[in-house]
């Protein structure tokens, strides 16, 4: 934590240093909760906090993450009505919370009404990075942090369903295409000219390739990299698994208009099945045990700092 006289006097430079923001666990303004009905969900809040903020320590005192501060805060996004920061990790809710936090910016009246390509394309949301070394520091030390996280492997899964299972111009063409010429052995052209059809199988191989031939995409990077838990201090942390209550809660504790409330539409490839702990499981069995083990080692400190059991 810097002192103000040290905030406005570093130099723009120093946003290109590597920075380390020791995380400090802050009570919760809970004075806009109204009503008994969250004792519940914000006793299952606390825990998470202190699971996280311990593991940060224990995690921290071992290895000083050190990394840029642009790069630190790029998926965060900015609601400035009502102090919100909020991190992005695709596949947990963020096309619903991009819809909330419109709604909360005064851009739109209902989240019902706007569309998928609104939320993604329309760049009505300000991320953090946009604004200047003061404003960064401000914010990260006033406004309300939060952070919605889901099972790994399901996350895993519910992106690779979303990208390669539907007609997609840009994942098959560009993901797509790499992945089965690396990865499949006589590939017929149509597969090669197209990138559709790649095989979970092969999806897994790319992801777990260091020498990967196409880079790595936020739907299926580490939340430990898009959103840097233990760096950033986050004042609530949601999960997909209860989203609806978690995120309901958290728009109490920022003062949300009472008529606000979470979506509860599925975003895109409504008819489809959700990607469930079941589904997960029909994936997990053409995986080799090895791959198995690979992926979840892949995503394990995302299960640790989030406390989820390992499949």
């Amino acid at each position: 934590q810097l002192s103000d006289q040290q905030k406005v006097s570093e130099s723009p430079l120093s946003q290109f240093r590597g920075v380390y923001l020791p995380p400090a666990l802050h009570p919760l303004n809970k004075t806009l909760v109204k009503g008994g009905k969250w004792k519940d969900v914000d006793s299952t809040q606390e825990k998470r906090r202190s699971f996280l903020h311990d593991f940060c320590k224990k995690y921290n005192s071992r290895k000083k993450l050190r990394t840029h501060l642009m790069h630190l805060v790029s998926r965060i996004y900015v609601e400035d009505r009502h102090k919100v920061l909020y991190c992005e990790v695709p596949k947990a809710g963020c096309s619903n919370w991009k819809r909330v936090l419109m709604v909360l910016n005064g851009l739109a009246a209902s989240a019902q009404n706007i569309s998928h390509d609104d939320v993604h394309y329309g760049k009505h949301l300000r991320k953090l990075d946009s604004y200047d070394l003061k404003g960064i520091y401000t914010r990260l030390n006033t406004y309300s942090k939060t952070i919605f996280v889901r099972d790994p492997m399901e996350r895993l899964v519910s992106a690779f369903r979303d990208k390669f299972e539907h007609p997609n111009s840009y994942y098959h063409p560009v993901f797509g295409k790499a992945i089965i010429k690396k990865y499949r052995h006589n590939a017929n052209e149509e597969a090669l000219k197209t990138g559709s059809g790649v095989k979970f199988k092969e999806f897994i191989q790319y992801l777990l390739d260091s020498h990967r031939p196409v880079g790595m995409d936020i739907h299926w990077e580490q939340v430990s990299k898009l959103c840097y838990p233990c760096l950033i201090n986050y004042d609530f942390i949601g999960k997909f698994e209860t989203l609806e209550e978690d995120a309901n809660y958290f728009l109490q504790l920022v003062g949300a208009p009472a008529e606000l409330k979470f979506p509860k539409f599925k975003d895109r490839h409504s008819s489809d099945e959700r990607t469930s702990a079941e589904v997960v499981r029909q994936y997990l069995k053409e995986l080799s045990k090895e791959e198995r083990q690979l992926t979840y080692d892949f995503y394990y400190l995302d299960y640790l700092m989030f406390n989820y059991t390992s499949p």
